[in-house]
């Protein structure tokens, strides 16, 4: 492969609307092009990086006895319709209607088709099954951001598997878990394993892998002292014990005037502390008005509530709506004494008393309440986000939280579509029961993005050798020298004949322009052959990752660095 004959469009600037670095440096480097907003071009670089990384997961996939498929993007609404998430995912599925005024939609991931297809199995003698795939993705994300973290169509690949019980997905989970754990370390990524919330997906368990990276917008908390880890969808942490005394008989109003917040009550005289106050918030849950309850300093994670709600139409109500339901303005709302709207309380809340409230009176709280005796609560659950410092649930060694990319997720999904779409199979016993699911995705652009987070300075990308678009760059000097361009052929060739992935620059350029870009690109290994080292049948290596440059003697060149090569392939 010569440079002079690629397209390679590398930049010195970076593009203007980019913050995170692999948006930067894989525009910067040649490797993609934004078409739209959250839409990119995969440039010949880029693809092929993305290739080496769909033959790391493909190896490993193959490996747990994968059968590889490829299932349409374009889907009909009624297999959706069926899943019932047609209603349930919102405005980020891609929905139309086609010639015959058909509605259909383009899939934003396949678990309903391959369930169909899953069907036509019809005993459990052909169960377990393993299915994959790599195929374009669309979601109409409302903000599409930093470069292919976030984006509106992407290749993903989603893995699916069949079993006749749960003991069954128990172990095809667990295969996933390994094979992903293999595929992330070898393509250059140290993996955190999480809980997860399951969101649109449903089941009854997930795992998230993720990448620490400023660039992230996923929060996980950990534990540095026994390894709990979770995103904070999911994450709980031990709170301090709390004495409330014994409080009062019955709650008590007292005029608040000029409160609106939490920290407006906690400065006021005769007010209370954000732990002592509960914070009532009101959400329209389908059709329906709640009041969700948390103490004052915690603050409610959204997913929380849809786990606990099992609602994904809702959202907080507006300031014309709380009038309406509760007869006060934010900042005065309480649910002491409301018994037409359901009432769900963050588990902090249970068991408190002497804590304060809105009356449902502008200007006006309640001190001394107990939450159980004067609030009529449908429901408890963890709602509440965790935060950096208090302690873990398991070892009570303080938490960390940080931002971290969303590399791959794997669910437990069960009986969840079969039951649905009517895939069943026949037990050892004759009797017609669902199969049981698991689903499994890592996204390929996502992937490559985050190798470059991962492995990236101040000259650009430093791809590890596993996903590089070229393992070495031969660099000739002096293109116009024929002894130089000899040489430089001759290196190249012994390099692609010994299996090397290998590219010739033999540009009519500086050799600093060349150098640079060979660094930008992020090339692991470049060999330099030049004039002056030739006179003494020496030629320079420079090792990427590190700096590290030693001399080569010219005929053994090719040899030593298929042998470095080889090494870090391993």
């Amino acid at each position: 492969m010569r440079w002079s004959e690629s397209f390679i469009p590398t930049l010195r600037d970076d593009p203007a609307d980019a913050e995170a670095a692999s948006h930067k440096l894989l525009v910067r480097a040649g490797l993609i092009r934004q078409l739209m907003s959250g839409s990119y071009s995969i440039l010949p670089l880029g693809q092929r990086v993305c290739r080496k990384i769909t033959g790391v997961i493909r190896t490993e996939l193959e490996g747990i006895g994968g059968q590889e498929f490829e299932l349409p993007c374009l889907h009909p609404a009624d297999v959706w319709k069926r899943s019932g998430r047609w209603d349930q995912v919102g405005d980020e599925l891609f929905r139309l209607n086609d010639r015959r005024d058909a509605d259909v939609c383009l899939g934003m991931t396949h678990e309903e088709i391959f369930t169909v297809l899953a069907g036509e199995l019809r005993s459990y003698k052909q169960l377990p099954q393993i299915w994959f795939q790599f195929q374009s993705k669309f979601r109409d994300e409302p903000r599409p951001k930093s470069g292919l973290l976030r984006v509106r169509e992407f290749v993903m690949k989603d893995s699916y598997s069949f079993d006749v019980d749960e003991a069954g997905l128990d172990h095809a989970f667990k295969l996933h878990f390994d094979a992903y754990r293999k595929i992330f370390e070898k393509i250059g990524l140290d993996a955190l394993a999480v809980e997860a919330s399951s969101g649109a997906m449903g089941g009854k368990e997930s795992v998230e892998f993720m990448q620490a990276s400023d660039a992230g917008e996923d929060f996980v908390a950990s534990c540095e002292k026994c390894g709990y880890a979770a995103n904070l969808e999911k994450a709980t942490s031990e709170l301090a014990a709390v004495d409330d005394g014994p409080g009062l008989e019955a709650p008590e109003k007292f005029p608040t005037p000029g409160v609106r917040t939490i920290e407006d009550l906690a400065q006021m005289e005769g007010g209370a502390a954000a732990d002592r106050q509960i914070k009532t918030l009101v959400y329209i849950v389908g059709k329906e008005t709640w009041l969700v309850l948390l103490r004052g300093d915690h603050t409610l994670n959204d997913q929380k509530l849809i786990d606990a709600t099992g609602a994904f139409d809702l959202r907080p109500a507006n300031e014309e709506e709380i009038r309406a339901a509760l007869g006060a303005s934010p900042g005065s709302l309480g649910a002491v004494g409301v018994t037409n709207h359901k009432v769900v309380a963050d588990l902090a809340l249970e068991g408190r008393s002497a804590m304060t409230t809105g009356a449902n009176e502008d200007g006006f709280h309640l001190r001394g309440v107990s939450v159980e005796r004067d609030m009529e609560i449908a429901g408890w659950s963890d709602l509440r986000e965790v935060e950096a410092g208090e302690a873990c649930p398991m070892c009570q060694n303080p938490l960390v939280v940080r931002k971290t990319i969303e590399i791959g997720h794997i669910f437990k999904l069960g009986t969840r579509y079969t039951e649905l779409l009517d895939a069943k199979v026949l037990d050892q016993n004759g009797k017609n029961r669902p199969i049981v699911m698991g689903s499994y995705g890592i996204g390929i652009g996502r992937a490559m993005a985050a190798v470059v987070e991962a492995h990236h300075d101040e000259a650009g990308i430093a791809w590890p050798v596993t996903v590089a678009p070229f393992e070495v760059v031969v660099t000739v000097l002096n293109p116009k020298d024929v002894e130089t361009s000899e040489a430089g052929e001759h290196i190249h060739d012994a390099l692609r004949d010994a299996g090397i992935d290998v590219i010739l620059d033999d540009r009519d350029e500086r050799p600093g322009v060349k150098f640079k870009d060979s660094e930008l690109v992020g090339i692991p290994y470049r060999i330099t052959v030049g004039p002056k080292g030739l006179k003494n049948k020496k030629v320079e290596l420079y090792r990427r990752r590190d700096g590290h440059q030693e001399e080569l003697d010219l005929h053994r060149a090719a040899e030593i660095v298929t042998e470095y090569v080889a090494e870090e392939r391993r």
